[in-house]
């Protein structure tokens, strides 16, 4: 006879419980950044949107970030990390391809021993890992799970090239999931089209930067050319810009409508939209594509934060709730989009 095994008990819905963000402290101006680039703070504005950027100083690290809107996040859905039963961490630039950094933030919040794992999605990864708490929670693999986008994408800029540099910003947002009586999670709409893998990414591999500095080392002028072989070789961020704006504007605002429809919703029941943070000129042309309503309330937290990659939407989803309390209980529409090309949407009740 063969024996019966048990099985985790599932739940029928999950919601945010609570959403937090860290925002660095170095505020970086169109003006600061023209001293690297020949543009000019009025061609950025319209081109972008972007007043200021918040960058991390050398001493603040991505944990740091992550930490700050972990323990945020946890205090707005009033639990404790010790009953997390799962961290997800969002983010392309920890500097460490292994271990974690999920592994790390949760030993500093008190999370140990839940499990622990990144996403590396890009600036889609927090809707990724929105996709895979909500599974948890109703698979019943887990009650709560925390998902932090963070980025110190600072560390990974070339200021002198004009393609991706100037939009870039540092921060964390992150939310907890846990059970609910009623749905707060629709389902999720993601994918991906490797196709356009080369649209944006790092100039160089780790590999290119090893077998550079190993030839350099072996070389006559020695010590001075493997310094200036790792500063040319460092891995630093690029993109075709007009591929991904083409991109962004037309293919994701169908996502966008299709995960209203998976959700069984129209524009007229959503109380907010928060699209990723990549281009204000982006997020004005879904907002026509998707025939929003005025009464629809929009990030744009570009202006002074930057592109933030995953930690966009959390932190603008942070901001909006501090700014617009009353849109706690109504139905935002977040979607994320960014390298590989990867996408992610859903449709959430706000906490």
């Amino acid at each position: 006879m063969t024996a019966v095994m048990n099985q985790t008990p599932t739940r029928e819905f999950s919601r945010i419980h609570g959403v937090g963000s860290f925002r660095p402290d170095v505020i970086v101006s169109n003006e600061d950044v023209c001293q690297w680039i020949d543009s000019s703070d009025e061609w950025i504005q319209q081109r972008t949107g972007i007043v200021t950027r918040a960058r991390a100083d050398e001493n603040t690290s991505l944990l740091d970030m992550a930490e700050g809107a972990a323990l945020a996040a946890l205090a707005s859905a009033g639990i404790e990390a010790s009953q997390l039963g799962a961290v997800i961490v969002s983010t392309v630039t920890f500097p460490h391809a292994t271990p974690s950094a999920a592994a790390a933030l949760a030993d500093r919040i008190g999370a140990t021993p839940a499990p622990a794992f990144d996403i590396s999605a890009a600036c889609a990864g927090y809707c990724y890992g929105v996709a895979q708490g909500d599974a948890l929670v109703r698979s019943g693999m887990a009650e709560y799970v925390l998902v932090v986008g963070a980025e110190k994408l600072s560390d990974y800029i070339d200021n002198h090239e004009r393609t991706i540099s100037f939009l870039l910003g540092d921060g964390a947002g992150a939310v907890v999931i846990g059970p609910s009586d009623t749905t707060g999670i629709s389902p999720s709409v993601w994918g991906s089209d490797g196709s356009k893998w080369s649209a944006i990414g790092m100039t160089h591999s780790q590999l290119d930067l090893r077998d550079a500095v190993l030839a350099a080392e072996s070389s006559p002028e020695g010590t001075a050319l493997v310094a200036s072989t790792e500063a040319q070789l460092w891995p630093t961020l690029r993109q075709d810009g007009q591929t991904v704006f083409r991109w962004a504007v037309w293919e994701m605002a169908k996502m966008a409508k299709l995960a209203l429809e998976k959700a069984g919703i129209t524009s007229a029941d959503l109380s907010a939209f928060i699209p990723h943070q990549a281009n204000m000129r982006i997020i004005d042309e879904m907002v026509k594509q998707l025939k929003l309503p005025e009464s629809v309330v929009v990030a744009r937290d570009i202006a002074d934060a930057g592109n933030t990659s995953a930690a966009s939407i959390p932190m603008a989803m942070d901001r909006m709730l501090k700014e617009n309390p009353e849109l706690s209980g109504g139905l935002a529409l977040q979607i994320g989009f960014g390298a590989g090309l990867v996408f992610g949407a859903q449709v959430v009740v706000l906490p």
